[in-house]
C-alpha cells in the first residue's frame, strides 16, 4: 500500500485526517511544519504528499517549489481558496493537483487515488511513438518519419520528457526540476530550447505540429491533426 505524508500544522485536522486515511488501507506518516515536511521527502521519500499550504513556518507555496527541486512525487494542494489564478500559481508551482476545504474523506481519498494512477502511468517506456516521431530512450536516437533528428542531450530530454506524457500540459516548473534538474530558473531557458527543438521539429511557435505551448501554464505534446 501507497505511502501518504500529510503535512498538517493543525493537529486537530491532521488526526482526523490521519484517522480517515489509515481506516482506508493508506500507510500515514505526519508532520507539521514546512522543514519537516523537506526532511520527510529527503530521507524517506512517500508516495504521495498532501500539503497545507498555512503553514507556520514557511509558506506553502514556497515549500512546494523546494520539494520540487528534491522531488517529484505526487502532491495535492490543500488549499482554502478556488480562484482561477490561485490554482494556475500552484500547478505552476509543481502541484499535481489540488483540493480545497474544507473536503471530506471520500474526496481526498479519491484525490489520491487518481494522482498515482498518473504517476504510475506516466513511467516511460524504452520506446516513445506519436505519430511519425519515434524516441528509442536506450539509444538516445530520435527520428521523425524516418529521418533520424540531430538533437543535443537537453533537447533529446525536453522531447522525451514531452513525448512520456502526450497530451498533458506540462507545467514550466516541472520541466525545470525534471529535466534541468533545477528548483529555479528563467523561463527563457525553455523557450529557447524549445525554439531550437521545433525548428529542428519543422514546426514553429506560430504554426506547432507536436509541441503546442498553453499560455500561463506550460507546454504539451500532441499527435499532430
Amino acid at each position: 500500500m501507497a505511502v501518504v505524508l500529510v503535512v498538517e500544522d493543525d493537529p486537530v485536522v491532521r488526526a482526523a485526517m490521519i484517522r480517515d486515511l489509515t481506516a482506508r488501507d493508506w500507510v500515514v506518516r505526519s508532520v507539521g511544519t514546512a522543514l519537516a515536511s523537506l526532511r520527510e521527502v529527503a530521507e524517506h521519500p512517500p508516495d504521495v504528499i498532501i500539503l497545507d499550504l498555512g503553514l507556520p513556518d514557511l509558506d506553502g507555496g514556497e515549500t512546494l517549489k523546494m520539494i520540487r527541486g528534491v522531488s517529484n512525487v505526487p502532491t495535492i494542494v490543500a488549499t482554502a481558496r478556488d480562484d482561477e489564478s490561485e490554482i494556475i500559481r500552484l500547478l505552476r508551482a509543481g502541484a499535481d493537483d489540488y483540493i480545497v476545504k474544507p473536503f471530506s474523506s471520500e474526496h481526498l481519498n479519491a484525490r489520491i487515488e487518481a494522482v498515482l494512477r498518473r504517476a504510475r502511468g506516466a513511467q516511460p517506456a524504452q520506446l516513445l511513438e506519436v505519430a511519425g516521431l519515434r524516441i528509442d530512450l536506450g539509444s538516445r536516437v530520435s527520428t521523425l518519419d524516418g529521418a533520424e533528428l540531430e538533437l543535443t542531450r537537453r533537447e533529446f530530454d525536453l522531447l522525451a520528457y514531452l513525448a512520456a506524457r502526450p497530451g498533458r500540459v506540462v507545467p514550466r516548473r516541472e520541466l525545470l526540476a525534471q529535466v534541468w534538474r533545477q528548483s529555479y530558473g528563467d523561463d527563457q531557458t525553455i523557450d529557447v530550447h524549445l525554439s531550437w527543438l521545433r525548428r529542428k521539429l519543422g514546426e514553429s511557435a506560430a504554426e506547432p505540429r507536436f509541441l503546442h505551448t498553453v499560455r500561463g501554464v506550460g507546454v504539451k505534446l500532441v499527435e499532430p491533426e
